[in-house]
Formats: C-alpha cells, sequence, structure tokens
C-alpha cells in the first residue's frame, strides 16, 4: 500500500528523510518516533505528497511520487485521513460542520453527508456534541473531533502527527485507544509522536527517525 524506495527528501534547517526504504501493508500500525526536528512530520508530508522526494520515490495507493500529476495529488489525498497536534479545527463552525467538510469538498449530496458524519459522531461518542463550536469542548474532546474529521470519508491510511503532543496521559491514552480501534476495523495507521513513554508497550512495529534515518524494529 505504501512503498518507500531510497527517498530522501531534505531542507535547511531540518534533518528531513534520508535514503529511507520501507513498506507499510494494508491494516498495520506502525509508530514513528524521535525527537522534535528528527523528520518525523516531513515522512507523513511525503506520504500524502506533500514533500515530492528528491531522490527516490514513494508510492502511495498506487500512486508514484515520479508520476503523479497535480490533480491526482487530490484524489491520493481522498484516500488520505490527517490528525494534526493543534486540531486545525475550523472556530466559527460546529462539530457537525467541522467533520462533514470533507464530504462537502468531494461533492458528497447532502443526505449521504448527513448519514456518514452521524454514523462516525456516534462511533467516536460525540453525538451529544455535534452542534457546539471547537471553543466548548476539551482539547481531548477536539481531537476526537479531528480524528472524526480524518475516518470519515473511509481513508485507507490515517496519518497522526502528534495528536496526543497537547493533551494530559488520560486524553492521551483515549486518543491511542480509538487509533487502535480504527486500525483494527482495516484502516492502517501512521502515528508519529515524541512520547515514546505512551506507546512503548504497544505492539506496534516502531520507526525510529534519527537526524533523518529511518530505523525500523517490531513492538
Amino acid at each position: 500500500m505504501i512503498r518507500f524506495r531510497n527517498a530522501t527528501f531534505s531542507f535547511k534547517g531540518s534533518a528531513g528523510v534520508s535514503d529511507a526504504t520501507f513498506a507499510v501493508e494494508e491494516g498495520e500500525f506502525i509508530c514513528i518516533i524521535g525527537p522534535t526536528g528528527a523528520g518525523k512530520t516531513t515522512l507523513l508530508r511525503m506520504i500524502y505528497m506533500d514533500a515530492i522526494p528528491q531522490e527516490g520515490s514513494v508510492e502511495v495507493a498506487g500512486f508514484s511520487s515520479d508520476k503523479i500529476r497535480s490533480k491526482q495529488v487530490a484524489l491520493l489525498r481522498r484516500k488520505v485521513g490527517m490528525v494534526f497536534q493543534d486540531f486545525e479545527l475550523l472556530d466559527d463552525r460546529s462539530v457537525f460542520e467541522n467533520v462533514a467538510l470533507p464530504l462537502h469538498v468531494i461533492g458528497m449530496s447532502r443526505e449521504e453527508v448527513h448519514s456518514k458524519v452521524d454514523g462516525v459522531l456516534d462511533k467516536l461518542g460525540l453525538t451529544e456534541k455535534s452542534h457546539h463550536l471547537p471553543h466548548q469542548l476539551s482539547g481531548g474532546e477536539q481531537q476526537i473531533v479531528s480524528l472524526a474529521r480524518a475516518i470519515v470519508k473511509d481513508p485507507i491510511v490515517v496519518l497522526a502527527d502528534e495528536p496526543t503532543g497537547n493533551l494530559d496521559p488520560a486524553a492521551s491514552f483515549k486518543i491511542l485507544k480509538l487509533l487502535e480501534a480504527i486500525q483494527k476495523s482495516g484502516t492502517a495507521v501512521l502515528m508519529a509522536t515524541h512520547n515514546y513513554n505512551l506507546v512503548k508497550d504497544r505492539n506496534y512495529r516502531f520507526f525510529e527517525i534519527i537526524k533523518g534515518q529511518v530505523r525500523i524494529s517490531s513492538g
């Protein structure tokens, strides 16, 4: 599903990713660990083709970085769900509206949007919060909304970039368990974190990034 072949992307002030070769299969849970600035975010950007390798190649869901056209990038991103450390919710939109946004972008009908959003909110325990604005929610609840937005379009992979970075331990563990539930339903998950204590006892494959070098180990 995801293939890196000697892929390198570097830029001034960051280690980037250097000569990475690995594969991620459908339904895997990959934990990307490493200190701030090690290259974790760059690796995720390469997967959704926001950073095209300067050397080597990346292939995701049949799209190859050395052949993909700008119009095809949007098609690829429909297959990828993103979760960010700072949530990136629209402050003036309700929970329902934030989660529905990706579906409106791809032109889904109003009836389909309501059906899918209602289903995801129920699955993640957000139904009673559907009309709340982001500022009326806790940090943990906002991140669950971000997660709902990521999975509402049925992606093949969820990329979570430091999803627990701004949360307390209890909320962090809840987000981790939700990501694991998503993975168990068949969606691959790649989670970047510098909080090794949160994940050290989990049965994942670990990608450790140190100064752009990717080292792979089992959990």
